[in-house]
């Protein structure tokens, strides 16, 4: 249990340059308090004591601005930084050296059954406000931009970004082409009404030329 939180401890060094004592990050750093007092929950929660790993959940929550459900399995070294409005789901999965910044929620789209949330592998950073939806798995090593909203699985390697998300680079690669992204309702939707537009161009095109030759016929002489 020691060793485990020495690692928690030293994950806050490696990813926060503001650190500056072991004192100072265990006694103020709330994203520290919210992990340590998940393991308390996520041990009682497998003893089926659920009401008291409820409770312990909504303590830590009240005190830290962190919501993590007592279900959700959190693997070595996650840090969570500032982490006020973080939310993360009873069926999420969330591998090592991970980084989650403020307001991410790691939540359910409401039409999955058993498995809600998202699986999140290792040496994930999911950047501040970002909305991660749904039963899929985000790869190792990716990163997910700020105030994203990823409905659909992510590539290990991906870097993510945009309403909904989008995959940018891969591989280090930077992807261009539309194939390679996730799908875009926004984008899909003005190219439907581009192709409104131009049809009743034509047909207004039309019933002018129809208008035009009734006119003329109409001023011949009888």
């Amino acid at each position: 249990m020691f060793k485990r939180m020495k690692s928690d401890i030293r994950a806050v060094f490696e990813n926060d340059p503001a650190a500056r004592s072991r004192f100072e990050v265990i006694f103020t750093y709330s994203g520290l308090h919210a992990i340590w007092s998940h393991r308390i929950a996520h041990f009682l929660y497998h003893r089926r004591w659920y009401t008291l790993a409820r409770i312990v959940s909504q303590v830590s929550r009240f005190f830290t601005g962190i919501e993590i459900h007592p279900g959700a399995v959190i693997g070595e070294r996650l840090f969570i930084d500032h982490g006020m409005g973080v939310v993360i789901g009873e069926t999420c999965e969330i591998g090592d050296d991970v980084v989650i910044y403020q307001g991410v929620t790691l939540g359910g789209s409401g039409k999955e059954k058993g498995k809600r949330h998202p699986t999140i592998g290792n040496n994930v950073v999911i950047g501040s406000g970002a909305k991660i939806l749904g039963s899929f798995t985000v790869g190792d090593q990716s990163n997910i931009g700020a105030n994203s909203v990823v409905l659909k699985e992510v590539p290990a390697g991906s870097t993510v970004v945009g309403i909904p998300g989008k995959i940018v680079r891969q591989g280090g690669k930077r992807l261009d082409r539309l194939s390679h992204q996730l799908p875009d309702p926004v984008v899909d939707t003005m190219r439907e009404l581009q192709e409104q537009i131009v049809q009743l161009q034509e047909e207004l095109r039309s019933l002018k030329e129809q208008r035009s030759d009734e006119q003329a016929v109409k001023t011949l002489p009888d």
